[in-house]
């Protein structure tokens, strides 16, 4: 077993990499600013499972509509105790190590997140139906919340989602594992106004730190209305409460905003047009809209997803 790195041809493929793990993989060799990483295959769910995963397949075959969740705690349950295996966690732990040279961080944070096979097609983004771990620390944490993703592929609420979309038996799920962005200014692109239908107008939504907050819905982000050129035809500047940011140990935590860093706009005119830039170009290159997450460090803007826009 070996993982991915976005270099790879293979880590193109849906079918390897996930919706994610090929999103970022080919933005990267479009020269867009995307923090690296390497993906663990989608194949590595399956070989981890003692059968291959045929158990966990005959449990979801079975599974009736009102049976989804003793369905979704079997499964869990199978991933849980599954191995992840030597030959695993010894590409992890040699992927992660070049990481932390190419970083020059022994131990570096890394973002641990669900890529499952299904995602981020045209139809739908499956968005928010596995899990992401943020700020992990250590090739042994690493693994472990590898297999925390693949158990967040059996939850009842994506098992829900995947019966609507699609089909149940699917084990497609691989793991991105990617540089953590300590983000001073997080959000989301749209490149087309997709409420309005217009597509001469890109939406940007921002808050302070992590994107988490944006994801979550805990905190109400600032909300810009852009012209295609990034010049800004209104917005909405919001108080914000608190950012969600790194612990030093790991994980993410939530930290007070003052009145006035809360009261400030997240985003200057300067950095709306360069996302208006880069959005208009990623758009042109894959020939359609799309909804990009995106961070700020230090005045520097990384592109963390891209999905085609789905209404």
């Amino acid at each position: 077993m070996s993982v991915l790195a976005f270099a790879d041809a293979d880590c193109l493929r849906v079918e390897q990499a996930g919706g994610k793990g090929a999103s970022l993989a080919r933005m990267a060799s479009l020269g867009l600013p995307v923090p690296p990483g390497f993906v663990v295959p989608a194949g590595a769910l399956a070989q981890a499972l003692p059968d291959g995963g045929a158990g966990v397949r005959e449990v979801l075959a079975a599974a009736a509509p009102d049976g989804l969740a003793e369905a979704a705690r079997r499964c869990q349950d199978a991933v849980a105790c599954c191995d992840a295996g030597a030959a695993l966690g010894t590409a992890v732990q040699r992927e992660y190590a070049r990481l932390a040279d190419d970083l020059g961080d022994a131990d570096p944070p890394v973002a641990v997140r669900s890529s499952a096979c299904a995602e981020d097609s045209e139809a739908a983004s499956f968005a928010g139906q596995q899990e992401t771990y943020l700020h992990v620390r250590g090739a042994d944490s690493v693994i472990d919340h590898v297999r925390h993703c693949w158990g967040s592929f059996f939850s009842e609420r994506a098992l829900f989602y995947r019966r609507q979309k699609g089909s149940l038996d699917d084990l497609g799920m691989a793991v991105v594992v990617q540089r953590m962005v300590q983000a001073d200014v997080a959000g989301v692109l749209f490149t087309m106004d997709a409420v309005q239908g217009r597509r001469d107008r890109m939406v940007v939504e921002a808050v302070f730190g992590l994107g988490e907050a944006v994801v979550s819905g805990n905190v109400t982000p600032d909300h810009y209305v852009l012209k295609r050129d990034g010049r800004v035809r209104r917005q909405k500047i919001v108080r914000q409460p608190f950012a969600v940011v790194a612990r030093p140990e790991g994980g993410v935590q939530e930290r007070e905003l003052s009145p006035e860093e809360g009261e400030r706009p997240t985003l200057d005119e300067d950095q709306l047009r360069e996302l208006a830039r880069v959005g208009a170009d990623l758009e042109d290159r894959l020939g359609r809209p799309q909804d990009i997450e995106w961070a700020l460090q230090d005045g520097r803007l990384y592109v963390l997803q891209a999905r085609p826009v789905t209404t």
